[in-house]
């Protein structure tokens, strides 16, 4: 590997990084809401809470509740990946790792 080769490496690990915060702070300021029986929660595309919100009537049947958290969870932080997996979908690309 020539020393071209090796600038031309530590330039493009250097515009890659610089994406990947850029993403990151992208990330952070996209909010995610999910819904079930009088539980919501927001979480950021980062998988971060950002909120829990709970209904008087959810409130009544403790079961219910506990269910509604972890469905509301889940959907969550399905969506959450889903929109940074998107977000990232370009960076992998340039970096030659397609489908990731």
């Amino acid at each position: 590997m020539t020393l071209m080769d090796k600038a031309k490496q530590a330039k493009d690990l250097y515009k890659f990084q610089k994406q990947a915060k850029e993403i990151k702070q992208k990330l952070k300021n996209i909010h995610i809401e999910a819904e079930e029986n009088g539980f919501t929660i927001t979480i950021d595309a980062e998988q971060i809470p950002i909120s829990v919100k709970i209904t008087d009537q959810a409130m009544q049947d403790r079961n219910k509740l506990e269910e509604s958290i972890l469905k509301a969870l889940t959907k969550g932080l399905k969506k959450s990946q889903e929109v940074a997996a998107a977000n990232m979908k370009d960076i992998f690309g340039a970096m030659g790792m397609p489908g990731m």
